[in-house]
């Protein structure tokens, strides 16, 4: 039995292990596009992150993000509803200490039914008016605020380095199976290689 056959599946696994390596490097290296031989070499998150911030952009401003999403979870009832005893807290300051410091004649008037007729009144058309000047207020912030713009500026500021960094640390287990599923599928790939050698001497 030749001996170096043993080493067909060790180098297979090696070759396969390797050539998968060096395609997770090449995601993100060379960060500069580099000409070999006439070959333009550029890693294809550097190359492509000015399209991938675009697409990112676009994602959380459509999907992830969306300001009718906010809008409808701001102006909700039972948001409201939280807000009203904050509401109720100032108007009772309003009414009670307020309104006897900067008009004492007027506060003379004001017993405790009318503080309580005054506030329920106030508080039912502050419920109805919230969600119309929230829903005033959110399609202003939307024309101001442009989602899609600022989240592609960020990410296309990005340094490599520091994309490689983040890309890294949610997807260094997937990069790690990769390597060694290459390796693995190598050794199978020499074992193959060695039965049919052994086969057709």
């Amino acid at each position: 039995m030749n001996y170096w056959l043993i080493l067909i599946p060790l180098i297979s696994a090696f070759i396969g292990w390797f050539t998968n390596w060096i395609a997770i490097k090449m995601l993100f290296h060379p960060k500069e596009p580099v000409k070999v031989l006439g070959i333009t070499f550029h890693g294809i998150f550097p190359k492509r992150q000015k399209l991938f911030a675009e697409k990112l952009g676009k994602l959380v401003s459509e999907e992830l993000l969306s300001f009718s999403d906010i809008e409808n979870k701001i102006t909700s009832p039972g948001n409201i509803s939280r807000v009203l005893p904050l509401i109720d807290q100032h108007l009772d300051h309003f009414l009670r200490v307020k309104l006897k410091d900067s008009m004492p004649v007027i506060s003379m008037f004001v017993g405790e039914k009318m503080i309580d007729q005054l506030k329920q009144v106030f508080l039912a058309e502050l419920e109805q008016l919230f969600p119309v000047i929230m829903n005033s207020y959110m399609h202003n912030l939307k024309g101001d605020l442009d989602l899609e713009k600022i989240v592609t500026q960020k990410v296309t500021a990005f340094s490599s380095d520091k994309l490689e960094n983040i890309l890294n640390q949610i997807m260094s287990s997937e990069f790690r199976f990769v390597e060694i599923l290459g390796g693995v599928l190598g050794f199978i790939i020499g074992i193959i290689q060695v039965i049919i050698t052994l086969l057709t001497n």
